[in-house]
C-alpha cells in the first residue's frame, strides 16, 4: 500500500487497531465484475492477531448463494475493504476550517468462500458475537446448507484517526 501522506494520522499500535475493528458496524467491500466496480455494506466477525509487531486480519461475512455479489467474489477475488467510526463534525470560524473528527481501517484482500463447516460456523460466530456479544445463537442445519460465508484474508492494511482539537 501506499504510504500515509498524512503520516501523524496513521493508527499503528495494534490496540487501537483492535478498537476501531470493535467499533465498527459495517464494513464497505469494494469489488469488480463486468458491470464495474461497486462496493457494498455488510456485517463482519474477525479475527485479529498481533506477534511480533505484526498484525493479520481476517473477516467473515455471510450473504445470499446468488446476485451480483455472490457472482463478483466468485469471478474477481481481489477486494478492498473500509470501515469507520468516531464521527464528530469539527467546527472553524470558515468552510475551511470545518472538518470531521473519524478512525478508520482500509486494505485490500483476498475473498474466499468457506465450504468447510467447522470453518463456517466459526466465521457466523465470530459474526454473531461482533453483532451481539454474549447472544447464545443457534445455527440450525437448514439455515447453514442456505447461508454463505466468506473470509477475507486482508494482505494489507493501515488505521487512520483524525482527532478533534482540544479545546
Amino acid at each position: 500500500m501506499r504510504g500515509m501522506r498524512l503520516y501523524k494520522r496513521e493508527i499503528t499500535e495494534p490496540e487501537e487497531l483492535r478498537e476501531v475493528l470493535e467499533l465498527c458496524d459495517v464494513v464497505r467491500i469494494g469489488a469488480m465484475d463486468e458491470e464495474g466496480m461497486f462496493i457494498v455494506p455488510m456485517n463482519f466477525g474477525y479475527e485479529f492477531k498481533e506477534k511480533n509487531g505484526k498484525c493479520s486480519l481476517k473477516l467473515y461475512l455471510h450473504g445470499a448463494k446468488e446476485g451480483r455479489k455472490a457472482e463478483a467474489f466468485a469471478n474477481n477475488p481481489n477486494v478492498a475493504i473500509e470501515m469507520d467510526c468516531g464521527h464528530e463534525i469539527i467546527r472553524g470560524d470558515y468552510a475551511c476550517s470545518y472538518s470531521f473528527a473519524f478512525r478508520s481501517i482500509m486494505g485490500n484482500g483476498v475473498i474466499r468462500r468457506i465450504d468447510d463447516i467447522g470453518e463456517k460456523r466459526y466465521g457466523l460466530e465470530l459474526l454473531m458475537n461482533h453483532m451481539e456479544p454474549g447472544a447464545k445463537i443457534q445455527f440450525l442445519p437448514e439455515m447453514m446448507d442456505r447461508t454463505l460465508v466468506y473470509c477475507i484474508d486482508v494482505t494489507e492494511f493501515t488505521g487512520k484517526r483524525r482527532d478533534k482539537k482540544k479545546a
